[in-house]
């Protein structure tokens, strides 16, 4: 047996993140997906703080794209600072294209809100397969350029729009910047995002389809066969192939000049690793500022096991990265 092939999984995980991984819920498809999508949304979620619960939060509906539904956006103000145009963060959920709704982000996008005093907006995506691509990038964008065209009104510096995503919502937003930049040169205007802060980005469908896989990623949470699942259901046609739509991967893409500067934070186990990696490589390579942190023993969707010393530490940078990038584009 190879080195490569010798060690158990489970030793590799970070102690401190070990535990946590019998709380991840299992993500059997199988079922349907009306039924799991129920158990899914049903999970409670702890009360806020009193500081988060004074963020003002409303519910818009948007007027989708021609034929298409409203687009459900989450809206949140920073309290107490309605004079001045603030920087903005478009917020897009994970849930493997075909889970998740902004809500289960309430508490972050709040604390994002209060600690970078930013008005935040989280789009409630189509979810694949009932809608597959270009469906949830339609609504993602319909929600970036309400953001832009709707500026004054909502507070917002339209230079200082930024947009995050972790995992599937990560594959979103790097999508969205794909989307926006070439709509920007057909057209000569429209929304500009001056940052992309993405966690774990859910960025290439051949990832789980390749001959050789990474010996020691995606073996816990999101593995191969759920990314495929996942690929499949945004695609409608088979991952990894040479009848995927090039538009709607945002790690085939054959230019990536022109887009914004961008955070991409993942584990060490994560079955993301190597695309996230070459997708940093292929941006600094077309002359875009890029920051790649890979965390050390850490897998997917580690980020949830609060208080632990991996988590303090990406918040802390992920943080610093946005003030960074919100103050620079002033």
């Amino acid at each position: 047996m190879s080195s490569e092939t010798a060690h158990n999984p489970i030793d590799l995980v970070a102690p401190e993140l070990a535990a946590a991984l019998e709380f991840f819920p299992d993500l059997d498809f199988s079922q349907g997906m009306t039924a799991f999508r129920g158990q899914f949304d049903m999970r409670m979620l702890p009360p806020l703080p009193p500081e988060l619960e004074a963020v003002p939060a409303e519910e818009h509906f948007l007027p989708g794209t021609a034929g298409a539904p409203d687009v459900r956006v989450l809206h949140y103000t920073p309290p107490g600072t309605a004079d001045a145009p603030h920087g903005a963060l478009l917020h897009i959920h994970g849930g493997g294209y075909v889970l998740g709704n902004p809500d289960m982000n309430d508490a972050a996008n709040r604390a994002a809100a209060l600690a970078h005093d930013i008005v935040v907006v989280s789009v409630d995506y189509r979810l694949a397969p009932e809608t597959v691509w270009p469906g949830a990038l339609e609504d993602c964008y319909t929600a970036l350029a309400w953001m832009h065209d709707n500026a004054a009104e909502l507070g917002i510096d339209p230079a200082r729009i930024a947009i995050a995503g972790e995992s599937a919502g990560g594959g979103h937003a790097a999508a969205l910047a794909l989307h926006a930049r070439d709509r920007t040169r057909a057209t000569g205007g429209g929304p500009a995002i001056c940052f992309q802060l993405l966690d774990a980005p859910m960025l290439d469908d051949r990832t789980g389809t390749s001959a050789d896989p990474h010996p020691h990623t995606g073996h816990f949470v999101w593995t191969p066969e759920k990314n495929r699942f996942g690929w499949r259901a945004l695609l409608g046609v088979e991952p990894g192939g040479p009848d995927v739509p090039q538009a709607a991967v945002p790690a085939r893409a054959a230019d990536l000049s022109d887009l914004p500067p961008t955070f991409i934070s993942v584990g060490a186990l994560d079955l993301f690793l190597e695309e996230n990696m070459e997708f940093i490589r292929c941006l600094t390579r077309s002359g875009v500022p890029a920051e790649l942190h890979v965390i050390p023993g850490a897998y997917h969707g580690f980020g949830l096991t609060q208080g632990t010393p991996q988590v303090t530490q990406l918040a802390e940078l992920r943080n610093r990265a946005l003030a960074r990038a919100l103050a620079t584009a002033r």
